[in-house]
């Protein structure tokens, strides 16, 4: 912060900074040039005057004069800088707290071979992959975690809020990091809910993304999902493919029952724009609960002002008793 004498509170922009929390007292200062123009005027024609004639040629005009009109300028600027203080020019910096409760999301991804079909281009875990990416750019507060599969399932990134990490993990997926063919659609999606079943949170919800019928596991896909409902996760699942080529069609009865019996929706996912339509559809479906609180920190800045008026006050009044003073007048 300047020093109250600073040359700093007279800039202008310094004074267009400011937030006035009485700015009437502004619409006062044009008035006190006239105010004091008055006040001369009146001071003039209520003296008594001594009449003595002095002949035009000894009459002189001496520019020290006019240092007698010193005293009433500072007394001007005091008056103004009073005006300023009492307008109390302030600054003020908002502060904005937010706090909510977030959603657990476990993310489930099937990876078999049948995934790599280019029916929707460049392949269907290439725009599932990118489509994943830009729905966890777009969540706040959520702990999202995240499970591949194909024949068998793996958990590869546990309940984080650190989509960075997260979005890392997603780009580096590919078919070949699971050995064992198959789709376990039940299997994957029990490791879901192991994942979320111990959890103390408002909403649970699992996305399963698939191309394909349950071929692989020991889990029933229709158990998966009783045990989903037994512990209030919901599962939203999406089946991907154009089915365009005669191969790797897209089974969508498992997924249709594991959406109706966990309470949650099934989507049909048949190009890139249509998956990107659906995870913003969740997106909205799937909003936690973010309260604000704002705060408006407020700085005063008349003290300067203050005390700059008082600093010409005391100039004008010792300058009065100066030769610049009249002591007819005062």
């Amino acid at each position: 912060m300047q020093d109250w004498f600073s040359k700093y509170w007279f800039f202008p922009s310094t004074l267009s900074s400011f937030d006035w929390a009485h700015p009437f007292y502004l619409y006062s200062l044009p008035l006190i040039p006239i105010l004091f123009l008055l006040r001369d005027w009146l001071r003039n024609n209520s003296t008594q005057k001594l009449n003595v004639a002095f002949p035009a040629n000894e009459i002189q005009s001496n520019w020290i004069s006019f240092l007698r009109f010193i005293p009433g300028v500072f007394l001007m600027f005091t008056t103004a800088l009073i005006i300023l203080a009492l307008a109390r020019p302030q600054r003020s910096i908002s502060e904005e707290d937010q706090f909510g409760e977030g959603i657990d999301i476990m993310l489930a991804m099937d990876i078999s071979k049948s995934m790599d079909n280019k029916d929707i281009p460049p392949s269907r875990l290439t725009v599932a992959k990118n489509v994943a990416n830009q729905f966890i750019k777009g969540r706040k507060q959520d702990r999202i975690g995240l499970v591949i599969f194909s024949g068998v399932p793996n958990s590869l990134c546990p309940l984080t809020t650190d989509y960075e990490m997260l979005k890392d993990y997603i780009d580096d997926i590919s078919s070949s990091h699971i050995n064992v063919s198959g789709t376990a659609v039940g299997n994957a999606l029990g490791m879901c809910i192991n994942r979320l079943r111990e959890i103390d949170s408002k909403s649970k919800v699992a996305i399963l993304i698939s191309d394909g019928d349950n071929t692989a596991g020991n889990l029933d896909p229709v158990t998966s999902a009783q045990l989903a409902k037994a512990f209030n996760v919901r599962v939203y699942t999406i089946a991907v493919g154009s089915e365009k080529t005669a191969t790797d069609k897209v089974d969508e009865g498992t997924l249709r029952e594991i959406a109706k019996i966990s309470e949650g929706k099934f989507f049909r996912a048949r190009d890139a724009r249509s998956l990107e339509n659906i995870f913003k559809e969740i997106n909205r479906l799937e909003k936690g609960e973010i309260k604000q609180n704002q705060y408006r920190n407020v700085q005063d800045f008349y003290h300067p002002y203050l005390r700059w008026a008082i600093v010409f006050f005391l100039i004008s009044f010792a300058l009065k008793s100066t030769f610049m003073g009249n002591i007819l007048e005062d």
